[in-house]
């Protein structure tokens, strides 16, 4: 774990006395060196310190870490899939968020995803079709955002990335372990790009220490760096339209569907706990709600002094969860194609109201979706489907904060492993799409919220998230990758920290415990061995795993104004000052 020293500013002033920069003022001369990065691979975070270290802001260092994290780190995240960011203005105080979810084709539709005799595809079927690749938004998206938090030039960004994929870098134990276990299984090796890429020429995976280069990735920078639209419009945007339009199911996507794409600057989804602020993405994302939901149920309980020793409060948070998850299944979408109730969602009253459905002592037999009072008529809820959506675990997490106290928190993703297994260009198309429900309705034939449609955005449960202080200061950046899980992952640190006064590598090597529905996921390696029969005794029903896919990263801001970072074990991250 690193420490820094620097002057976190609170909105108002720095511990120095002298005013913050303003963004058109940063881009006029460098930053102060400090900050720290936390992420999922040390080469990545040696982009972004690379970065700091030069001036950079917490934005410059996020558009570094995101180019290395896609050449290093493919299965999670890359140039070809997308991400949300919130990022807190040391200048102004204020947190705002960025929109770069993938959008469907115009020539989507509801039924995308049925096969010839109306069934839901089966998993790979699903995931790895050209219908599955949504418009790539995430190098769009931090265009948008540096365009106003840079510090230095766009061009300049890219330079670790170019180095690294020229020069060549080392698979990694979790790349190699991968491409062993899981390339073949699921079919990257049927794409011929993707094969010769991943795989050697007698058709064995890449091994852990190989040195892989990557020249086209290199050329597909420094295109970027050129144009930040070069995704979108031009030669590159061409070959991502023929890649979605290969067999197997060719997708719908053209070229005026990526020209068309623009990534978004949205107000982020903030509400008090206790003395301090939370604020995470809005949707299409469904982590502000689904954070912002557990957490404020979970004020109106009383957790014991014995934090994460004591079972019932492992209860009371499983419990929250539920309820929270229960919500977010039925009312979260894109907001732009359905109504989504945030306000009720999170009111006050209602949160409370779903919190007195909590027993200290008997688990909730099954949890239910609200209604929030006042928000849906009767016959508008009789209209919402209960959901089938079935997202996978993927992606990757990075936080970040710079010299003058300026922060990043960004998840980011192609979504399931090595994403849609659509390779050109040196990098992987995502297959978000499938972040949908697979089939457009329920068992009685209600349509779904998150339904497929031409232009909507897959709802996602990314949850990037920061921590305001009761003075509007930085406190704390978190998230994780994990598919739904992200927002139960999310959640543990924010309880472990906030509620039961851990340090973030302790809220983050706690046993990840994942309540959607009925059956309760628990880390089972890492859980105190009288958790699990305690939790059943309440009535939970228990499913003990081996792993939990989590990449946790967290930067936190000490009383003394110490930068203080943790990284999830589960992965390869890191957390490192410049």
């Amino acid at each position: 774990m690193n420490h820094l020293i620097v002057c976190l500013f609170v909105g108002l002033m720095a511990c120095s006395g002298a005013k913050a920069p303003t963004p058109q003022e940063t881009k006029a001369g460098p930053l102060p060196v400090g900050g720290m990065v936390a992420a999922a691979n040390p080469l990545a975070v040696e982009a972004g310190l690379d970065m700091l270290r030069q001036g950079g802001s917490a934005l410059d260092a996020a558009v570094a870490v995101q180019a290395v994290l896609g050449l290093v780190e493919p299965q999670s995240s890359g140039l070809g899939g997308g991400s949300f960011l919130v990022y807190y203005d040391a200048n102004s105080g204020k947190v705002s968020s960025f929109d770069g979810r993938e959008a469907a084709p115009a020539g989507a539709n509801a039924d995308m995803f049925l096969s010839e005799d109306g069934k839901a595809l089966g998993y790979l079927e699903a995931i790895n079709s050209g219908r599955a690749v949504g418009v790539p938004g995430a190098i769009d998206m931090l265009a948008v955002a540096h365009s106003e938090y840079g510090a230095l030039p766009w061009e300049a960004l890219f330079a670790p990335g170019i180095k690294l994929a020229e020069e060549g870098f080392t698979v990694s134990p979790r790349l190699a372990a991968l491409l062993k276990g899981y390339g073949h299984r699921a079919q990257l090796d049927r794409n011929a790009a993707a094969r010769a890429y991943f795989f050697l020429p007698d058709g064995s995976a890449l091994p852990e220490g190989y040195l892989r280069k990557n020249p086209d990735y290199a050329a597909t920078l420094r295109a970027i760096s050129a144009n930040p639209r070069a995704l979108l419009e031009g030669p590159i945007a061409a070959d991502i339209v023929a890649a979605a339009h290969l067999d197997p199911r060719p997708g719908t996507l053209t070229l005026a569907d990526l020209k068309g794409y623009h990534a978004q600057k949205r107000e982020a989804v903030c509400r008090p706990f206790k003395n301090r602020q939370i604020c995470s993405a809005p949707p299409p994302s469904s982590g502000g709600i689904a954070i912002n939901s557990i957490m404020g149920i979970l004020e109106n309980i009383h957790f014991s002094d014995a934090g994460a020793k004591d079972p019932q409060n492992w209860h009371y948070f499983i419990e929250a969860q539920r309820l929270a998850y229960a919500d977010r299944d039925l009312y979260v979408a894109d907001s732009a194609f359905v109504t989504v109730p945030l306000k009720g969602l999170l009111n006050s009253a209602y949160l409370k109201n779903r919190a007195a459905l909590i027993s200290p002592t008997k688990a909730i037999f099954h949890a239910e979706a609200g209604p929030p009072k006042d928000v849906f008529s009767p016959e508008e809820m009789e209209e919402r489907g209960k959901d089938n959506t079935d997202e996978v675990p993927g992606t990757s997490h990075f936080s970040i904060v710079d010299g003058v106290g300026n922060v990043v928190s960004m998840t980011t993703t192609v979504e399931s492993a090595f994403g849609s297994k659509r390779f050109t260009n040196g990098f992987l198309l995502n297959n978000q799409l499938t972040d949908f429900a697979r089939y457009p309705y329920d068992e009685a034939g209600k349509p779904l919220a998150n339904a497929p449609a031409p232009g909507k955005h897959p709802r996602s449960s990314m949850s990037p998230t920061l921590v305001l202080d009761k003075d509007g200061g930085f406190y704390m950046a978190t998230g994780s990758p994990g598919g739904n899980s992200i927002i139960a992952y999310t959640a543990k640190t924010l309880v472990g920290v906030l509620a039961w006064g851990l340090s973030p590598q302790q809220a983050i090597d706690l046993p990840n415990v994942v309540a959607r529905g009925d059956v309760t996921r628990i880390e089972g390696p890492r859980a105190d061995p009288a958790l699990i029969p305690a939790l059943v005794a309440m009535g939970h029903q228990i499913k003990a795993t081996r792993g939990e896919n989590s990449g946790l990263h967290i930067i936190l801001a000490g009383p003394d104004g110490v930068l203080i970072g943790g990284a999830d074990p589960r992965r390869e991250g890191v957390a490192l000052e410049p």
